[in-house]
């Protein structure tokens, strides 16, 4: 085994339950307990990943922090992974890293959004990953530890501590973990990473700031339209109502009625995209938009650079914003501002009417899903980090 030079302190203990209770002491877990970061377990994974311990992984600017391969190792050891689950925790990061995922808010807001992680390619089988019965429930290493280990990481290394910084309302349980596999050998479209136009035989992480999941029963539809005008309701439900992007995790049973009448990936985007709709007058009269001024300042207080598909979504703004006028009765506003909003995969038991629809973290637009390749990085590194601090001396 490779032995590294860790900046970290290292630590002895003799009593392991003496050992758990200083974790949560220190604030240094999710609630749960964690296996212990020997110096021994975490060479492992630097080494299964390829990586130097002073490799930086992620950068926080707004915090002024780096994420380094070392505290990742830690952190994973800590989550319960296997050493071969490093490289899809340092997709995600870099992934969340990107300026469009908007990473500091979207662990700190009120609004409570945990990374929705779904993963493609070869490697979910090389993890043994779930993507079938009981995705989004326990029993699949991979899926749970994957998911925890990101969020160990939030709170260890960005300083996302629960009630700290990390401010969220009421947050959901997939901040604990929220990691699944696309089912793509049941799945009648291309999967996801293949539609976002990788190689099938490439391996990726899509990471989208999400709410928790809308559960969408449907066991007596036979027909598209008819499926996928309840799928839209449910997608335009007023509580959960934004311009922000969706997640849809269809059942292979559901999608199989789909496409079995020749409906594209691209059709039934399209569909939702149109059926998914409140009237303006609505989302004005229940307090949605309109009466307490323009989200447009909010929008610009998060992002000092233009978006992909902003000005459209600012023309929205301005058409939703002041009071309420007779034309709003009959203007019909959709979730999202695209099509391409909804981000569309296949996964579940092969048995059952149940799929699932995932808002967007926030009232707005403010995180838009990510997409990165598993151990490839190209120019992944940040380039302006010489002036940011590891925080390596004080948290696991």
């Amino acid at each position: 085994m490779t032995e590294f030079n860790l900046a970290s302190e290292i630590g002895e203990a003799e009593d392991p339950i003496a050992l758990q209770e200083l974790f949560f002491e220190k604030g240094w877990t999710d609630g749960l307990p964690v296996v212990p970061p020997t110096p021994e377990r975490v060479f492992e994974f630097l080494e299964a990943s390829g990586s130097q311990p002073s490799d930086i992984i992620a950068t926080i600017p707004t915090r002024n922090r780096v994420i380094t391969a070392e505290k990742v190792a830690i952190n994973c050891v800590m989550a319960g992974c296997l050493p071969g689950y490093m490289l899809v925790v340092i997709a995600v990061l870099q992934a969340m890293a990107e300026p469009y995922y908007v990473f500091h808010a979207s662990i700190t807001s009120t609004g409570g959004a945990a990374p929705f992680i779904v993963v493609n390619g070869p490697m979910r089988h090389d993890l043994k990953m779930n993507s079938g019965v009981n995705v989004f429930g326990p029993g699949n290493r991979a899926n749970a530890t994957i998911g925890r280990a990101v969020r160990l990481i939030l709170i260890n290394v960005a300083g996302a501590q629960p009630s700290v910084l990390d401010k969220s309302t009421q947050g959901h349980p997939g901040k604990y973990s929220f990691c699944m596999a696309e089912a793509e050998e049941v799945s009648p479209w291309e999967p996801l990473h293949v539609e976002l136009g990788f190689d099938a035989d490439v391996s990726t992480v899509t990471v989208f700031a999400a709410e928790s999941p809308h559960g969408i029963q449907n066991h007596e539809s036979g027909k598209p339209e008819e499926l996928l005008t309840c799928i839209a309701c449910e997608m335009a439900s007023m509580g959960g109502f934004s311009l922000g992007q969706s997640g849809l995790v269809l059942s292979p049973e559901h999608a199989n009625i789909i496409a079995k009448s020749g409906w594209s990936k691209r059709q039934v985007k399209e569909f939702l995209f149109e059926h998914a709709t409140q009237t303006a007058a609505d989302l004005k009269r229940l307090g949605k938009f309109g009466q307490k001024g323009s989200r447009i300042d909010s929008l610009k207080l998060i992002s000092s650079f233009k978006r992909p598909n902003e000005d459209l979504h600012l023309k929205r703004l301005a058409e939703l914003g002041g009071e309420l006028k007779p034309e709003d009765e009959t203007t019909l506003v959709s979730r999202g501002v695209v099509p391409e909003d909804i981000l569309l995969v296949v996964a579940g038991g092969a048995a059952g009417g149940h799929s699932a629809f995932i808002p967007s973290w926030s009232r707005g637009r403010a995180s838009l899903f990510q997409t990165k390749p598993i151990g490839v990085c190209l120019d992944c590194k940040p380039q302006d980090s010489d002036d940011l601090q590891t925080i390596g001396d004080i948290r696991p």
